[in-house]
């Protein structure tokens, strides 16, 4: 399990005993918030693509004809 995975389920647990039966506590609300931000941050990292094997030889050879970029 990754890192945010398990801050995840920490927050979760945290939210889950601050809220208890009820959830009338007022720190519930924020406690909720604190997985939500965690959720969003993980499915941001998730949408980052990976470089082609174009753009790794270019990180590799950045003075390769193929990675020239040109301005016009």
């Amino acid at each position: 399990m990754s890192d945010i995975e398990k801050q995840i389920e920490q927050e979760r647990d945290n939210a889950r005993e601050v809220c208890g039966i009820d959830g009338k506590d007022p720190k519930c609300a924020a406690a909720w918030d604190a997985v939500e931000e965690l959720q969003a941050e993980r499915a941001h990292q998730l949408q980052t693509k990976p470089k082609n094997s174009l753009e790794q030889f270019c990180d590799d050879n950045p003075d390769a004809l193929e990675c020239r970029v040109y301005d016009t």
